[in-house]
């Protein structure tokens, strides 16, 4: 009765084995067990560095070591479901199997995914930043979907959120957004969404009901350790404070805490008004602008050591990367990738895993190519 589950559970349980084999699932976890000794050894209380150094480690091992632990157990509970199913005869438990089955494929299928976040942020926290472009109201009712979209695919992916900064557009909408992403590979799933954005619609702020398009940028910075060395010169800052916008009533500070910070060298501006305190809002703009030059030290130096290649520019900061199509006909379309769906509303639900998988999967067979050569 469950001949088909069997061999397919067979099947995906040597699946797993062998991606555990490839991720160095088990020289994780024997390096996990190792800082957990060493975690409880009570002299490492003496230095707070190391001990927080270790404790980050540990975090960022069992991100990668539980779930697949979890996931191999889940299917040894499944083998035994199965089993004792087959003794009793109870068909009861067939609908139970194999939802169950369908759900471990899915979860195996997420997982996989680990392999492609070789870079050395991909682990980490990030800051979102959605920017509406050309288009004035249209362009932040846009950035207002974008920042509803990252939120429920934050949501579904299990990670959490705060509200860094958020400017309001003049008549609708919001001009920018900086969402501060918690969990595991946050960077590395988000870092996928960097770009412009298009939308192409029937306007509903146009009384004459005309298609208008729209732009607006996403861009991801990854949350670097508070013990990076980023030289910041305090005289070359300019920081201004605000009143922090909001939904109205009591979400609005009635004092000028809302912080922003310019960076005059580069020009890199970063904001939070997420707290009711100056001091914190600022404490956590200057984490941001520390992420932000550190990115921007990084991409200047691949810059002087590797031009980018005529295939790679259209992934770049700044082009388009994908439509958002909903008159006349709906297709959500990756430029970059050529993944596409027709069911338009659940993108903007939040289901975009299917593009970001494509894109970490033309990413590794683009990685491959250019290491053939």
């Amino acid at each position: 009765m469950y001949e088909s589950e069997l061999q397919e559970i067979t099947s995906l349980e040597k699946r797993v084995v062998e991606d555990m084999d490839n991720l160095r699932i088990n020289d994780n976890k024997h390096k996990l067990n190792d800082l957990k000794i060493r975690q409880s050894d009570p002299a490492l209380y003496n230095d707070f560095d190391k001990l927080k150094a270790v404790n980050i480690e540990i975090k960022k091992l069992e991100n990668i070591v539980l779930p697949w632990g979890e996931l191999h157990a889940k299917l040894e509970d499944l083998k035994v479901l199965v089993e004792l199913s087959e003794e009793s005869g109870d068909k009861a438990h067939k609908e139970e199997v194999v939802a169950t089955l369908a759900e471990l494929v899915k979860k195996t299928e997420a997982l996989e995914l680990l392999r492609f976040f070789q870079g050395e942020e991909d682990a980490n926290n990030t800051y979102l930043t959605i920017h509406s472009g050309a288009g004035g109201t249209e362009a932040c009712d846009w950035a207002l979907m974008l920042y509803r979209m990252y939120s429920r695919y934050v949501e579904k992916k299990g990670f959490t959120f705060s509200i860094m900064d958020y400017q309001e557009g003049d008549e609708a909408g919001a001009k920018s957004v900086t969402l501060f992403v918690e969990g595991p590979y946050a960077h590395g799933y988000l870092k996928c969404e960097t770009g412009v954005h298009r939308l192409v619609r029937i306007s509903p702020f146009d009384s004459n009901k005309r298609r208008h398009t729209s732009f607006c940028s996403v861009y991801a910075t990854p949350e670097v350790e508070e013990d990076f060395q980023v030289v910041i010169n305090m005289s070359e800052l300019r920081i201004d404070t605000y009143r922090s916008s909001g939904a109205g009533g009591q979400h609005v500070n009635k004092t000028d805490s809302a912080v922003r910070i310019t960076h005059l060298p580069t020009n890199i501006v970063v904001a939070c008004q997420a707290e009711r305190s100056q001091i914190q809002n600022r404490e956590k703009a200057m984490r941001l602008l520390k992420a932000k030059l550190h990115e921007k030290m990084k991409a200047d130096h691949e810059a002087e050591i590797n031009a980018k290649a005529a295939e790679k520019k259209k992934i770049e900061w700044g082009s388009q990367i994908r439509s958002y199509v909903l008159h006349p006909y709906n297709l959500v379309k990756d430029h970059r990738t050529d993944f596409e769906t027709s069911n338009t509303q659940a993108v903007l639900d939040g289901e975009i895993d299917g593009f970001i998988q494509a894109f970490l999967r033309q990413g590794e067979t683009l990685a491959k190519e250019e290491a053939a050569k």
